[in-house]
């Protein structure tokens, strides 16, 4: 009972400070909190989180995974995975079919990620896969018929790559 106690006290510490800021703390807590459980995927998402924040991609691609594999319905983490891949300036080529596969996953988990569809419709786009990103586009519209982003990358497709 007493190492449960601590594992959750660590891990209640560590999403305090993720969320005033404290990323070292944060993973400083995060960390204590996996030496007792090191099988709880929250403990994992949050230092993904901390990691992501302070642009350790590597560090919190690999925390994602942890928790992906501990939760295989863990949204937000295929989303954030998939984010990392798709906003990476260090790498020349990265694998954006990984972060479609990852948006894929988080859209079937949570149909209405407007998000998730979002991202889905940028990669699809830098992929050239253009009437599928319109797809995407159109379901987010049909959700928030006042999705000016939605709306402002579906026109420049249609105008600038499909004419």
């Amino acid at each position: 009972m007493e190492e449960n106690f601590q594992y959750k006290f660590y891990l209640d510490e560590g999403i305090n400070a993720f969320y005033e800021g404290k990323y070292d703390n944060s993973i400083e807590f995060l960390n204590k909190s996996i030496q007792i459980k090191n099988d709880f995927d929250v403990s994992y998402f949050f230092r993904a989180a901390c990691h992501q924040a302070k642009e350790n991609w590597d560090e919190a691609m690999l925390d994602y995974t942890k928790a992906i594999q501990l939760n295989p319905k863990m949204t937000d983490a295929y989303y954030n995975r998939a984010k990392i891949i798709l906003s990476r300036k260090d790498i020349i080529n990265p694998k954006i079919e990984n972060a479609i596969e990852d948006l894929k996953k988080a859209i079937e988990l949570d149909d209405k990620f407007i998000d998730a569809m979002y991202a889905m419709a940028a990669g699809l786009k830098k992929l050239g896969k253009y009437e599928e990103a319109i797809e995407y586009l159109d379901k987010i519209i049909k959700i928030e018929p006042d999705a000016v982003n939605a709306r402002a990358l579906k026109k420049l497709i249609l105008t600038k790559y499909m004419n």
